[in-house]
């Protein structure tokens, strides 16, 4: 049975000893299971299993390299309203790169 890390993370002690348990002759990390706490197990789980430590993420529904772009872009013009002591210009900028930084942060599935 194929498990995720979510699913690991998810699951009791309990369950994940049993998993472990039914493991433990294929791999080496999974020896003195029983002994483990839960962060130690998932861990030990998912180099048994060949699993990935953390889900990853896409975003969905925008062009996150041409919003990152942008970002660079304002990062520049960031700099340059700072040497200039322009304040309100400064203000605009740092809220249009947050205002990117949180569409891209809500299109991620």
């Amino acid at each position: 049975m194929s498990h995720t890390y979510d699913e690991l993370k998810h699951m009791t002690v309990v369950q994940l000893r049993e998993i472990a348990k039914a493991e433990e002759a294929n791999h080496e990390s999974l020896k003195g299971y029983t002994q483990l706490n839960k962060d130690h197990l998932i861990t030990a789980l998912c180099k048994a299993l060949n699993l990935p430590m953390h889900a990853h993420h896409e975003a969905r529904g925008i062009d996150k390299a041409a919003l990152k772009a942008k970002i660079r872009e304002l990062k520049k013009q960031r700099v340059d309203a700072l040497a200039a002591h322009d304040h309100a210009k400064l203000k605009v900028i740092r809220r249009t790169i947050h205002a990117y930084n949180r569409r891209i942060h809500a299109a991620m599935v």
